[in-house]
């Protein structure tokens, strides 16, 4: 079976890197070039995750993600270089070249300033994901929080986006950002498409009907996304596959596409594996390992053409229409 092109998301490789001194070329994680070579990958987003928490300078923590990003980016030129609009994915496609697109986990690290997000585009970030796990201004995570701990059965349905989170997704939208509503509560998704025109996406969730996570998206939510030409990224971690969160195979990530596809079409799911920022407890723990997708895909039924949307034409699609 030939290898079909991949577009991901959201992996958390970028974080590990920092904290270990790594080389994207080649490391112990579960991403680096050389399996994405292997695999066939056209882009790869590379989230720059913050603990708001854990610094308390969540900005400059982020600016130096942000440096040691393009610092592997000029060290491996020949094989991956950043894209800023959508001509510069297809002169990289035309090359033969991957693409890497600067993103971050938490618009928090802005602090809701304009500003600061103006000046995050201006280096290069095109997507934003709102929330993590904490109230930070713009808006709320998905879950409720049950005596002092975040209880992930129980979505936020009634705090969402906060006036300037609102603000902040309008800025983006006029930017050319994409906006990702992964993590963020109920509320804050319908804020988010009562707010807004374009396409967003959901980076990398998965179907609440099939796996009961508050990280993952209602039928109806789904159906919003869609509704508006969005996409979900299929997220690898096991607790967002399956609810006993023990193992994750790669026929149970297909029960969550064949969901996806039975409720608004094929046309609305992509991939969001979340490398490096999860478990190996899951089959699909490398990057090299993405045709084992493709494969299962293949016998469970879907066409060539369907198993390419998922893999990278559907995000393609929605980064050619927002990104300016």
């Amino acid at each position: 079976m030939t290898k079909t092109n991949a577009v991901d998301m959201h992996c958390d490789t970028i974080l590990r890197l920092v904290d270990d001194n790594g080389d994207l070329y080649s490391n112990e994680g579960q991403l680096d070039i050389k399996r994405m070579k292997e695999s066939g990958y056209l882009l790869q987003c590379f989230a720059m995750f913050i603990d708001l928490k854990r610094y308390d300078k969540p900005l400059e923590r982020t600016l130096q993600m942000i440096d040691k990003y393009y610092q592997e980016m000029e060290k491996n030129v020949s094989y991956i270089r950043p894209v800023f609009s959508y001509s510069d994915i297809e002169e990289n496609m035309k090359n033969k070249i991957m693409s890497a697109m600067l993103t971050i986990e938490d618009g928090g690290v802005t602090q809701g300033n304009l500003s600061f997000l103006r000046i995050l585009y201006l280096l290069g970030v095109r997507m934003i994901t709102l929330t993590w796990n904490y109230e930070n201004g713009i808006g709320y995570p998905s879950f409720q929080t049950i005596d002092g701990k975040p209880d992930f059965k129980k979505p936020e349905t009634g705090k969402g986006l906060t006036k300037e989170g609102i603000a902040f997704v309008k800025e983006m939208e006029r930017l050319g950002m994409i906006i990702d509503v992964s993590h963020l509560s109920d509320k804050g998704f319908y804020d988010v498409y009562e707010n807004t025109s374009k396409p967003f996406v959901a980076s990398h969730s998965n179907s609440r009907s099939e796996c009961l996570s508050t990280r993952n998206m209602t039928d109806d939510m789904i159906k919003k996304l869609a509704s508006r030409g969005g996409v979900l990224g299929i997220n690898y971690c096991t607790s967002f596959v399956n609810e006993d969160g023990k193992y994750s195979h790669v026929k149970d990530l297909i029960k969550h596409i064949k969901h996806i596809k039975e409720l608004v079409g094929i046309d609305y799911v992509g991939l969001g594996s979340d490398f490096d920022g999860i478990g190996n407890n899951l089959e699909l723990n490398s990057c090299d390992k993405l045709p084992l997708l493709q494969e299962e895909m293949k016998k469970s039924g879907f066409t060539d053409d369907e198993i390419e949307k998922v893999f990278y034409k559907n995000t393609l699609r929605v980064f050619k229409e927002v990104l300016l």
